[in-house]
């Protein structure tokens, strides 16, 4: 297995010309960063990815958590060992507010955080993920009581969150959800109910976890507007902040997964005896607006993760495709079996990924440094313009960012060739870990829906219009490139027309069924061209950097994956406009029952 190696110049490079890092740092809250307080985090957390956690990754795969008979979960020891460094090191506080014990960093360097700890164990990484976003879910939305109970503790890592949601019959639809909470006599709730498919619901990695529960309380009314939120500690919490009892909450089985095996994803009873004991976040009924705070933190982390685990996907092929020899390369000596990377079919393969990560991870972080001005920017106007651009973006950067990822995850299988298909490699557990994510936080085909009928329609469609304007507006830069830059000029005017057409006949669709039938295809359209505009950004800054500065490769590297970016993946818009722009109809002219011949 080839040691992960953080890819640090390309994440600084995006920081600073992507999501604009300088500017977070004039927003209010943010005296205490600059860039190279930023950039020295990044280079610490690189090294401590790369050397504490990397390691416990094959480890995790091939140990699994384990289901003891006390109901109780315990994970490998080195998982256990690797996040006590983590906690001990203050990483999981880097987005926690100060008066919290918190460092008070944007969110965008959260988002390099989530990146390079998935990339070195997606399994361990979504520990903390879930914290940090239950921890979002009470600052919004708890009282002051709980959050003095519970959220200092969480945002060191100490303990540990989760987001208990799903039930046997309520999958995504969370309106058939049958948990309960009863009102106690002492300002508590008791809880009563089974939630399954519960990330991280026990373990013993921390001295408390906190579930952030959903549940109907007496006279909900039904759907969703009748669920209300709650917190339920595994164990009570004591006035003095001590832990007390434990709590009638218990992982009756944990489930055999596909990857990601050391993270224990349970079956959790609440209240099988006495009731286990709740506090209600929020208002009664309301718990689906305080949930969905947490949910869209967990949403653009894990679109985060498909370009996290593809990086590490890439650099495994990339390693092989240098050592492996077969055949004979064009242009090669008769005598000599060639490295595989000299195969331009091999190299289009590592060409797809490479250009496929620098494309997520660009729209990733554009996302979350849009959530830093949303939150901190001093105009309310600004702030207001911020949040609709970063709502409209993150069903894309789930769905795009998961789906993509593991194409490319799949594409490192490829290049191993039959290596790839065996354990041993290593690169099939990329795929397998990765694969959970177009299912989960909101399976993928849902992310399309909301980006067709909820995001769209934002301001009549004025708020997609105007990020696609931002598109256009790039034209001069890419223009004043010259012909180092025309075919990304070129491409990316065929993406955006592509783009602009299939996003106005969807805005005027007047069967809600045909909306529905074209909401995949346009999402992967969406994504395909907004990664587009990044890569056709990062050109424009690589090509004067490296008219002004010289250049090492890094910068022609930049303009070369922008091009081959252009050139071979963008033109899929124009296919892709006709499927999602064409009716629903055909999707029903078979009877369900005839769909199997």
């Amino acid at each position: 297995m080839v040691d992960y190696r953080p890819p640090l110049r390309d994440i600084k490079f995006v920081l600073e010309h992507i999501a604009g890092i300088d500017e977070i740092a004039l927003l209010p809250g943010f005296e205490h960063v600059d860039r190279d307080v930023v950039f020295a985090a990044v280079d610490e957390a690189g090294r401590f990815t790369a050397e504490v956690v990397a390691p416990v990754n094959t480890i995790g795969d091939q140990v699994g958590a384990k289901r003891l008979e006390d109901g109780s979960v315990r994970v490998p020891e080195e998982f256990t060992r690797a996040y006590q460094q983590y906690v001990a090191a203050g990483w999981n506080a880097l987005r926690g507010p100060v008066e919290f014990g918190g460092h008070g960093f944007p969110t965008v360097v959260g988002a390099v955080m989530v990146e390079m700890m998935a990339s070195a164990s997606m399994a361990l990484a979504l520990c903390p993920m879930l914290g940090v976003g239950a921890v979002a879910a009470l600052l919004a939305h708890g009282s002051d009581e709980l959050k003095a109970m519970f959220v200092e503790k969480m945002i060191s890592g100490e303990w540990s969150g989760t987001m208990v949601l799903t039930e046997p019959q309520a999958g995504s639809d969370l309106g058939m959800l049958t948990t309960r909470a009863e009102p106690g006599d002492d300002g508590t709730w008791r809880v009563f109910g089974t939630k399954i498919f519960i990330t991280w619901g026990e373990h013993d990695m921390v001295g408390n976890i906190v579930h952030l529960v959903l549940a109907r309380a007496p006279g909900a009314p039904p759907g969703t507007k009748g669920i209300s939120l709650f917190v339920v500690p595994k164990y009570l919490v004591e006035r003095d902040g001590s832990l007390g009892e434990r709590n009638d909450v218990t992982c009756v089985s944990i489930e055999h997964k596909v990857g990601i095996h050391a993270s224990p994803t349970c079956v959790m009873a609440f209240g099988d005896n006495d009731g286990a004991v709740g506090y209600l976040v929020g208002e009664l009924h309301q718990g689906m607006r305080a949930m969905f705070t947490m949910m869209n933190d967990a949403r653009l982390n894990v679109g985060l993760q498909g370009p996290a685990v593809a990086e590490r996907a890439f650099q495994l092929a990339l390693a092989h495709a240098q050592e492996r020899r077969q055949g004979r390369a064009p242009g090669a000596l008769a005598s000599e079996a060639a490295l595989i990377i000299d195969h331009p079919d091999v190299r289009r393969m590592l060409m797809i990924m490479k250009a496929n990560i620098e494309a997520m991870r660009a729209l990733m972080y554009a996302n979350a440094a849009l959530l830093d001005h949303a939150e901190h920017a001093a105009d309310p106007a600004a702030r207001e313009r911020a949040l609709a651009e970063a709502s409209l973006l993150t069903p894309v950067a789930k769905a795009w960012g998961s789906d993509t990822g593991v194409e490319v995850a799949s594409l490192g299988i490829q290049v191993h060739g039959g290596m790839g298909y065996v354990e041993e490699t290593g690169a099939a557990q990329f795929w397998r870990d990765l694969r959970i994510a177009p299912i989960y936080e909101g399976t993928n085909g849902i992310q399309a829906i909301d980006l067709v009928l909820r995001k769209l329609p934002m301001d009549g469609g004025n708020v997609v219009r105007r990020y696609l304007d931002q598109f256009e507006a790039l034209d001069a830069d890419l223009a004043a490139g010259g012909t180092a830059l025309a075919s990304i000029r070129d491409g990316l005017a065929q993406g955006l027309a592509a783009l602009r057409e299939a996003t106005e006949a969807l805005l005027d669709a007047a069967d809600p069924n045909d909306a529905q039938a074209g909401a995949s295809p346009y999402l992967e359209l969406f994504g395909i061209v907004a990664g587009g505009y990044y890569l056709a950004k990062s050109a424009v800054a690589a090509h004067r950097l490296a008219r002004g500065n010289g250049d090492d490769g890094f910068y022609a590297a930049k303009v070369a994956t922008a091009r081959f970016y252009h050139e071979q993946i963008v033109p899929k818009a124009r296919g892709l406009l006709e499927a999602a722009t064409a009716p629903a109809s055909v999707l029903f002219e078979i009877e369900p029952k005839l769909l199997g011949g």
